[in-house]
């Protein structure tokens, strides 16, 4: 599979048109990139479009591993879409989550890039590149970054990336050191403002945390579940697939001794016709002796009473 899209050209229209190109252009197999790339700029230079061709030109083929987290966010929009609301949610429990909390959710973080990252692998291979075990790593790093950095989720989020992303390394959702939530605390107790909140005040904090802890552990739940309903979806389709193969395999077969046997049809009946044609020149051969011998004995036979005739 060369591109997960409907190839077009640049047919004029402005900015919607051009990005639609690119879309393509970066679900287009990296080893078709360049070519493909030239095609469409030169379509977009003979409509007329200049500024087009040039925006199609200065677009850099993508790695391996870029390419296949392009076709990962095209082919799967819901589960991306879903990845992406994970992030948020993330990043924004992490600002007020204790260790034990962030820990929980880092788990599931991983767990779903690694995931993920497998789905890619597999989309990639169904179009023809295997990946290795390093473009693998920077697939799953990639998605670490989408959930953990803002910039790398816009930037995955274009379907356009160029290469992998890498998750930055000051993250909080980093489970904190022993001691983090303690020194936190001194921090905020020497502010005057600390001073004056009341118990009422931290269990509002509280609540409001844990509903965070809830909402971001809800939206890992259910990308896990969309997940392994995507796995499993992708199952049955290979299972369908190659039922379809072996059906074909035993139509081929089919076919083919078919085939053989009109051959052999085919063969016998222009030996059936030689024969006959043979049969049948033989036949005239004999019918022609047969009238010559036939009047051959009636001239004979009047001769003798020719003869016969003159002696008495």
């Amino acid at each position: 599979m060369g591109t997960l899209s409907k190839r077009k050209g640049v047919r004029g229209g402005g900015e919607r048109d051009v990005d639609a190109v690119l879309d393509e252009l970066y679900t287009t197999s990296p080893s078709d990139f360049v070519a493909r790339r030239e095609e469409l700029a030169a379509a977009a230079k003979a409509a007329g479009h200049a500024d087009d061709a040039r925006r199609i030109r200065a677009a850099r083929r993508p790695t391996l591993a870029a390419w296949a987290a392009n076709i990962l966010l095209r082919s799967q929009p819901q589960e991306s879409q879903q990845l992406l609301e994970l992030g948020r949610a993330l990043r924004e429990a992490y600002r007020t989550l204790d260790a034990a909390g962030i820990q929980e959710l880092s788990e599931q973080r991983r767990r779903i890039s690694s995931a993920l990252s497998r789905q890619a692998a597999q989309l990639a291979q169904e179009a023809g590149h295997r990946l290795s075990d390093p473009e693998q790593q920077d697939v799953e790093s990639t998605l670490r970054a989408v959930l953990t950095d803002p910039d790398a989720a816009d930037r995955w989020s274009s379907g356009r990336l160029e290469g992998a992303l890498t998750p930055p390394s000051d993250f909080p959702g980093t489970a904190p050191p022993t001691g983090a939530p303690q020194k936190l605390r001194r921090e905020t107790a020497s502010e005057p403002s600390a001073q004056t909140r009341t118990k009422d005040q931290l269990a509002e904090r509280r609540r409001q945390r844990e509903e965070r802890l809830d909402h971001a552990r809800e939206a890992a739940d259910e990308a896990t579940q969309r997940l392994q309903a995507a796995r499993t979806e992708q199952a049955d389709a290979e299972a369908a697939r190659q039922r379809a193969r072996d059906r074909r395999d035993q139509a081929q077969q089919q076919m083919n001794a078919a085939e053989q046997q009109l051959q052999q049809a085919r063969d016998e009946l222009q030996r059936a016709d030689q024969e006959q044609q043979e049969a049948e020149e033989r036949s005239h051969t004999a019918a022609d002796a047969h009238a010559r011998a036939h009047r051959e004995a009636r001239e004979a036979e009047q001769e003798v009473k020719r003869l016969s005739a003159h002696s008495r």
